[in-house]
C-alpha cells in the first residue's frame, strides 16, 4: 500500500471494473499515473471489450467510484 521509488525501478498501477451484474471482475494495469484519465480509458477498455457484448441493449453506464486517488471528487 506504499510506494518506496527509492527502492523501485517501476511501477505498475491496477485499476479495475466490476461487473455486479456478471460477478466479474477486469484489471488492467498502467505504468503511468493514477489520473482520471486513467480510469476513464480503462472503464472505455472495459466497456469496448466486454460491456457492449454482454449488455448490447443497454444506453447508459452506471459507475461506481470510492472516490479516492483517480476517483477523487476534486480530480478534474
Amino acid at each position: 500500500d506504499h510506494d518506496f521509488l527509492s527502492d523501485a525501478t517501476g511501477v505498475a498501477l491496477p485499476y479495475g471494473v466490476y461487473d455486479i451484474g456478471a460477478n466479474e471482475a477486469c484489471v488492467s494495469v498502467g505504468t503511468t499515473h493514477d489520473t482520471p484519465d486513467f480510469a476513464v480509458d480503462n472503464l472505455a477498455r472495459w466497456w469496448a471489450c466486454h460491456g457492449r457484448h454482454r449488455y448490447p441493449e443497454a444506453t447508459e453506464l452506471l459507475v461506481l467510484a470510492d472516490s479516492g486517488g483517480s476517483n477523487g471528487a476534486r480530480c478534474r
